[in-house]
């Protein structure tokens, strides 16, 4: 295998993590960024406000983009099953 072959691999391996993180980091940030707002206009200062609602949310849009994230990761599992097959040759 050479350097460059790696270096796909590798960027493969990054981007396929990036899309299967994205929808759960998202929906974490843009739900904190909504109790934050909302804590702020109500003047609740509760630290722990804002962990339920954003369990709920990442874990319902985990829910709703599960198969979409099995589909991208068994498609990956494919391309690395099928170099490492080329590689064995």
């Amino acid at each position: 295998m050479t350097a460059l072959e790696v270096t796909e691999v590798g960027r493969d391996l990054l981007i396929t993590a990036m899309w299967l993180a994205g929808p759960a980091v998202l929906t974490s940030l843009l739900v904190g960024l909504l109790v934050s707002l909302l804590q702020t206009l109500t003047s609740i200062q509760e630290q722990t406000l804002s962990f339920a609602p954003r369990i709920v949310a990442v874990g319902a849009v985990l829910l709703l983009v599960l198969p979409w994230m099995l589909q991208m990761s068994t498609s990956f599992t494919v391309r690395m099953m099928t170099r490492m097959a080329e590689v064995t040759q």
